[in-house]
């Protein structure tokens, strides 16, 4: 898809912006913003600036608006593409069809290399592959790892548990044909961001509670994991820091239309009875999240569990930071984190 001129234009405006002096950013953005403790970072407070002054939201009451103005808001923020990395495009046979993915390899990376199958965000009804497209290339390039990302079934036309369904195939495909995808069988994680982070977590469960295949690792960045209860930081931080609670529950109500049961794991991982044995963790949180507490108790009753897990609070970030790789220095540190801990997660080959 060609950018449009405006969105060009958009894009070179933004670039010149984080480029400015530090005090001229801090005039633009305004003072800082001070909240439970913590100061949210001027890259991101920047950020938001440019949001407010544009008039985006995350989810609009058309499906379709929504999903077209991510495709083209995405250019203002991912940066340019991240080379070298080679692509191929994959099927992934599922019970309903097959799945579309895309293979990225880094360039002189050796075979049998670890994999990342990677989920994408977007609260299960918006996002894709090209949304995320810069983020699977920068954990490609920085783990030195081989990433599929998946593009799941999206609610409304398929609401749960669709994608979760396609996130499980999704894996046990890349576990079959690890050898054909040129990846090692025994060093094959899950991870993803918000939605996707939550697939993540339901298929590391799924897999390890069926027996047989199961992830080495999983990687979690700023999960969604409990459609039940509203806590703290869904009060704080719901209006104003990109991800809000009106867009929340437009997304949940998609994903969940009425007869749903919320409580089912599938949906909130975070419910589950038993996640003694699964795969170790990284997870991440940000500090100006309305998804923060969830996704940090979810860490904590994975290390109650016995389960290896290092928790990371990006307390200056907003959600979404892993898709602003293009826009100042912060975001990009953050998720330059999470990739080291996904090469290390799979440095090594997972237990027999």
């Amino acid at each position: 898809m060609s950018i449009p001129l405006q969105i060009r234009a958009q894009a070179a405006a933004a670039q010149l912006l984080y480029a400015l002096p530090r005090p001229l950013r801090r005039l633009i953005a305004g003072r800082p913003i001070r909240l439970d403790g913590q100061e949210l970072a001027l890259d991101a407070q920047l950020l938001l600036r440019m949001q407010q002054l544009s008039g985006a939201t995350l989810a609009k009451s058309d499906v379709a608006v929504s999903r077209a103005e991510l495709a083209l808001s995405r250019h203002l923020v991912s940066g340019k593409t991240i080379e070298p990395i080679s692509t191929s495009e994959i099927s992934v046979p599922a019970p309903h069809g097959t799945v579309p993915a895309t293979l990225y390899t880094p360039e002189g990376l050796a075979a049998p290399s670890g994999l990342l199958v990677f989920y994408h965000g977007g609260g299960f009804v918006i996002g894709n592959r090209e949304s995320h497209d810069n983020t699977a290339r920068f954990l490609a390039s920085r783990a030195g790892v081989r990433v599929l990302s998946v593009e799941y079934r999206l609610a409304p036309e398929d609401p749960f548990p669709a994608a979760a369904d396609d996130a499980l195939a999704a894996f046990d495909y890349a576990h079959a044909k690890a050898g054909e995808l040129g990846a090692d069988p025994a060093r094959i994680a899950v991870g993803g961001d918000s939605a996707g982070g939550n697939l993540a977590a339901v298929v590391a469960q799924d897999a390890t509670r069926r027996g047989g295949p199961a992830p080495a690792f999983q990687l979690l960045l700023y999960p969604t994991v409990d459609a039940t209860v509203r806590r703290r930081s869904r009060e704080l931080f719901g209006e104003g820091f990109f991800l809000t609670d009106e867009s929340m529950t437009w997304f949940l109500d998609h994903y969940a239309p009425p007869g749903a049961d919320r409580t089912d794991p599938r949906m909130s991982p975070l419910l589950a009875e038993e996640l003694t044995g699964l795969p170790p963790a990284y997870v991440a949180t940000a500090g100006f999240d309305p998804l923060r507490d969830e996704g940090e108790l979810y860490a904590e009753r994975l290390a109650e569990a016995g389960v290896p897990v290092a928790l990371s609070r990006q307390a200056d970030l907003i959600h979404g930071y892993v898709n602003f790789l293009g826009v100042g220095r912060r975001f990009t540190e953050a998720t330059a984190e999470a990739a080291g801990a996904l090469r290390v997660g799979l440095s090594r080959r997972a237990p027999a």
